[in-house]
């Protein structure tokens, strides 16, 4: 087996739970973001670190190489001088996409009820 060192070892097999498994996956900090930002189209490594407000180069090198991996992703060197890199939702990638554009909206929707809540929550439990 060729195990990478910056796939935990855990995650180089699979889960039994079907559910736990995929959502391990796109449920991590980043890959929904990175997901929804290559839905537009094919996008350099450069660019999506760019757009994709918050995250290091690191962690952003991490979650494609697991996007990849689990094949919602694709990656392809340009033949261009330095060699540039280009990310590519896969067909699986945008099975998802409904999916994902659908958590998106009801996120930004909800947020600042979900908000309020968390201020009402913090409040009590700093008084109690």
């Amino acid at each position: 087996m060729n195990a990478r060192a910056d796939i935990a070892p855990g995650r180089r097999e699979s889960f039994a739970c079907p559910i736990r498994d995929v959502l391990d996956r796109i449920g991590d900090a980043w890959s929904l973001l990175v997901m929804l930002e290559l839905s537009k189209g094919p996008c350099r490594f450069n660019a999506l670190s760019r757009v994709i407000d918050g995250i290091s180069r690191r962690m952003l090198t991490v979650t494609l190489r697991h996007l990849e991996r689990d094949g919602l992703v694709s990656r392809t060197v340009l033949p261009t001088s330095p060699p540039q890199v280009e990310y590519a939702l896969t067909p699986l990638g945008h099975s998802l996409q409904d999916a994902i554009v659908t958590l998106r909206d009801w996120a930004i929707e909800h947020q600042p009820v979900i908000n309020d809540a968390r201020r009402s929550y913090d409040a009590d439990t700093d008084a109690g």
